[in-house]
């Protein structure tokens, strides 16, 4: 089974500013909603900032506008549940932005200083389950959405990850800095967006991971876009969905895929992709299948060895 070494410790650069990501959160959700959007006049054609006002958002969500100022500055401390509710209402947050806000403005309290971050591990029965999976695409992704664990299939469609070091087994990095994943995903911008969602997601639970500041600010140093993206503040999570892969020796195959939350370690998933039966693409991963070994192993490598032309 690929996929077991231990991943390496990083340095320990800044954590994330937590009081900024909150101001930021805030800030770039009011400017998504315009007064007509939740029922407010709109009083005269200009306005100085896009979207709700802070008092609109404010009357909205049953707040001084003084406190919400003060919350949007990035000053959450002793907030209320039930303000951060209203505030989520009011904004119209989806049920993971509402779980970020939450996480940016009522930190878990660590008793406790952070211990350094142990390597990731898969269990056992987790790898013998995936190399179970006969004609199934399926990889375990831990913490900042590294690669742990995979089975052949998932090499013959994605790449041979194992001809990479462990410190690049990485989705995002995967995503923003091999060039042939833009020829792999038909997508790319979709699949480029929901890498960012995600990170952001796990930035709000884990602002001081030291691996994922790293992380962050090599991807905003070498890609332009990731920068733009990181900017929107989004967050979302991706459970399930379809993918369409134009892969150089299968051709075009459309996959869904179910990402499945490990209950013994909530930064694992379990990534499985499947093809509607009877279809080309079906047909596709039996080919794939077939080919076995060799088709993980084909040279899809860019000049720079930094990564193979598939990804999650």
């Amino acid at each position: 089974m690929e996929g077991m070494d231990d991943q390496p410790e990083a340095a320990s650069p800044e954590p994330l500013d937590r009081r900024a990501e909150l101001s930021e959160f805030l800030r770039t959700r009011r400017a998504k909603l315009q007064p007509q959007d939740v029922g407010l006049p709109e009083f005269g054609r200009h306005r100085r900032v896009p979207g709700l006002r802070r008092e609109e958002l404010a009357q909205l969500a049953g707040v001084s506008v003084a406190y919400y100022t003060r919350l949007e500055q990035g000053n959450g401390r002793n907030v209320s549940v039930e303000v951060l509710d209203a505030i989520a209402r009011a904004l119209r947050l989806t049920d993971a932005e509402h779980a970020h806000l939450t996480h940016l403005a009522r930190p878990a309290r660590h008793k406790k200083k952070r211990r350094p971050a142990r390597a990731q591990r898969v269990r056992t029965g987790l790898l013998y389950l995936l190399e179970s999976m006969e004609g199934i695409p399926a990889y375990v992704t831990g913490a900042r959405s590294d690669i742990l664990a995979w089975n052949p299939m998932a090499a013959a469609v994605f790449g041979d990850w194992g001809a990479l070091p462990p410190g690049e087994r990485n989705w995002a990095r995967l995503v923003f800095l091999s060039p042939a994943y833009r020829d792999l995903f038909v997508n790319w911008d979709s699949k480029a967006s929901d890498m960012v969602s995600y990170l952001r997601l796990y930035a709000g639970c884990h602002p001081d991971d030291p691996e994922l500041s790293a992380l962050v600010g090599e991807l905003s140093v070498k890609s332009e876009e990731f920068r733009r993206l990181w900017a929107t503040h989004n967050v979302k999570e991706k459970g399930h969905g379809t993918k369409l892969v134009r892969h150089p020796l299968a051709g075009d195959l459309t996959l869904s895929y179910e990402t499945l939350n490990l209950p013994d370690d909530e930064e694992q998933h379990l990534v499985t992709y499947h093809a509607e039966p009877g279809s080309a693409s079906a047909e596709g991963l039996r080919l794939l299948a077939s080919w076995g070994a060799d088709a993980g192993r084909r040279d899809l490598f860019d000049d720079a060895g930094r990564g193979p032309a598939g990804g999650h």
